[in-house]
């Protein structure tokens, strides 16, 4: 298997969700911190990613939190993390995790969450991010987006070969098992990886 050095979460900071997507952030935490891969997050303290850090560092693995100025000066950042980097803004915080991290893992969440996973498969459509994409897809919750995305495909918004740019995984399991399967290069992705 591939060693990879970090992957950036994206996930929610809702504290008003059912227990089994807790569940799931904990022991991806458990996961990543056995195999001393860092996690890149977006460095809140509450829901799914104050759970995915706390499990993490309490079991010795390294955490870097991005958040942006406005959000730290509300004292929303987690404040025993590895790392923290204050950005100017959202564009340069989306920016600063992606550049950080050699994989991109997404957990379920709500608008901020399914942007940035947006966003970064776009980004790997375009050859800007030429690493693993994953959706963390507990219990079913990313279903009608994925359908939504291969009807995308099915009506040529998207070509045939985009449904590449983003792997499933059920469980916390397979979505470490995906973040480091020996993959072939990624054709030109790599010449536009410079830009981030």
């Amino acid at each position: 298997m591939k060693k990879i050095k970090s992957v950036c979460v994206y996930c929610a900071s809702s504290s008003q969700i059912p227990g089994i997507y807790f569940e799931a952030a904990r022991r991806l935490g458990e996961l990543l911190a056995a195999r001393r891969i860092g996690c890149i997050c977006g460095a809140g303290h509450q829901g799914l990613m104050g759970v995915l850090a706390d499990t993490i560092l309490a079991a010795g693995g390294s955490v870097t939190g991005v958040i942006p100025r406005f959000m730290y000066d509300e004292g929303w950042a987690h404040p025993h993390l590895t790392q923290l980097r204050i950005t100017a803004d959202m564009h340069e915080r989306k920016q600063t995790m992606a550049a950080l991290s050699e994989a991109a893992v997404a957990l379920p969440g709500g608008c901020g969450t399914m942007e940035e996973l947006l966003e970064i498969i776009t980004w790997k459509q375009l050859g800007l991010y030429p690493h693993p994409v994953v959706i963390l897809n507990t219990g079913g919750f990313y279903d009608p987006l994925i359908r939504q995305l291969r009807q995308a495909v099915d009506q040529s918004f998207m070509r045939a070969e985009h449904a590449a740019l983003w792997e499933e995984a059920r469980t916390p399991e397979e979505a470490v098992e995906a973040l480091c399967r020996d993959r072939e290069p990624s054709g030109g992705f790599s010449k536009h990886t410079a830009r981030l």
